[in-house]
């Protein structure tokens, strides 16, 4: 791992941006240490920097004491997009915005991303682990196709707090059902993406025995900004 920047931001946190081989990523710390970490995943192409992304981070760091670090996923944020990529993220638009099914786009699209997104997240795990400012235990909040797949392959993942706006594929639907940590899952009533009776049915297939379902009216990008304390109480639950 190897830091590339770094600024110290109000309420003591530092904020840092690493490359850990080709994988870019954000690293933000509070002052005091060692601090449990949040792993914060994104989806749908978008970038480690999204500020409401930041702005999550910065505020687990400043008000909670949590480490978070968020990295971009292959494909996503300041990686390169392969002809493949773009032509299933085309794809997947012109069939939402037709109302056709995505099923089999979603397959080809999301698996192969989750394949090899998650063996990335636990080598930044690693790397992250070893920094004496950081001392476990794990979260991982975000994007819930990877998440599930990392926490049931990632023993030092403690607990989850999942977006249900994502599509998940079939394979991890049922991969779902051995998830054991405990879990909040956050679900918009009015996605315009991702119908709200899958996510339904997603949230009752979690096999955990401790899972929360927190839903709110409003679209796909208006999950209000109470939800971010209520995950920083339910890590600080179970990280601490």
């Amino acid at each position: 791992m190897r830091f590339t920047s770094e600024q110290r931001l109000d309420g003591g946190v530092l904020e840092r941006e690493f490359t850990l081989g080709e994988v870019p990523g954000v690293l933000w710390t509070p002052g005091s240490a060692p601090a449990p970490l949040i792993l914060i995943g994104h989806n749908g192409g978008l970038h480690k920097r999204l500020p409401r992304l930041v702005a999550r981070a910065r505020h687990y760091a400043a008000e909670y004491g949590f480490a978070a670090a968020a990295i971009d996923a292959p494909g996503h944020g300041d990686r390169p997009r392969s002809a493949v990529d773009e032509q299933s993220r085309a794809g997947l638009r012109r069939a939402v915005e037709a109302g056709e099914p995505v099923d089999e786009i979603v397959d080809a699209f999301i698996v192969p991303l989750v394949e090899r997104a998650v063996p990335e997240w636990r080598t930044t795990l690693d790397a992250l682990l070893s920094l004496p400012e950081i001392g476990g235990p794990v979260g991982y909040d975000g994007m819930t196709a990877i998440g599930i797949r990392l926490a049931l392959v990632e023993p030092r993942v403690s607990a989850a707090v999942f977006f249900g706006g994502g599509f998940v594929p079939g394979v991890l639907r049922e991969e779902a059902r051995q998830i054991s940590v405990p879990l909040q899952f956050l679900l918009q009533w009015d996605d315009e993406g991702v119908g709200r009776q899958p996510t339904l049915d997603l949230f009752d297939a979690f096999g955990t025995k401790e899972k929360t379902l927190h839903a709110n009216l409003g679209g796909h990008a208006g999950t209000p900004w109470f939800e971010v304390d209520d995950a920083a109480r339910f890590f600080a639950r179970h990280l601490r």
